[in-house]
């Protein structure tokens, strides 16, 4: 064998087995200091007070530290206010927000009124398609195959409210606040049953 190869040999073994067998200041775990007697006193101290409302005198080389432990105040219940709604059973209610003319909402806020239902309806409304749709006409749940602003499921059950389904949001609207009032009767009504189960 030639000088050149007894040195590769010997050079790739050093850098093979020199590794495994050197040991590293940093792969040593640290040591855990000892609890005293003096700290361990103090946290069965802290953990007695906090359980009592007494005060202890705790005293270390002529020095004495008292401890007072304050109880905290029992909150009062506040009345909530009357809900707009005798339809929702949620504990919240959203707030009514006029929408912008020419948006998807205004259309829909016209048709909420058309159909007798209020500002409180309206609210539960927009909070119901911001949480499926955001509004948004092309939305589309890969998961669900569900589509548009009121998310029907197929989308094409919005072709009974019009042949431009797809693309038009005054008849994705339509559809939507027909199939609310005809399974929950209001928005309100859909917008709880969609905070219990996640879904309307």
């Amino acid at each position: 064998m030639s000088g050149f190869a007894v040195l590769a040999v010997l050079g790739f073994g050093v850098a093979y087995i020199g590794p495994m067998t050197a040991t590293s200041p940093r792969a040593q775990a640290a040591e855990v200091a000892p609890i005293s007697l003096y700290a361990s006193t103090i946290a069965n101290a802290q953990a007695y007070l906090a359980a009592s409302d007494q005060t202890v005198g705790l005293g270390r080389d002529g020095v004495v530290y008292s401890v007072y432990v304050t109880p905290k105040p029992t909150p009062t219940p506040t009345p909530s206010a009357a809900k707009g709604s005798s339809s929702s059973s949620s504990s919240w209610s959203p707030p009514f927000v006029a929408p912008d003319p020419g948006t998807a909402q205004s259309i829909a806020y016209g048709m909420v009124q058309q159909r007798g239902w209020g500002d409180d309806e309206f609210a539960c409304l927009v909070a119901l398609w911001n949480k499926e749709s955001g509004w948004r006409v092309g939305a589309y749940n890969a998961g669900s195959g569900a589509y548009g602003i009121p998310q029907a499921l197929p989308g094409s059950k919005m072709a009974s409210a019009g042949a431009d389904w797809e693309t038009n949001p005054a008849t994705q609207i339509a559809w939507g606040l027909g199939y609310i009032g005809g399974r929950y009767s209001s928005p309100c009504g859909a917008w709880s049953h969609s905070q219990s189960t996640g879904w309307y």
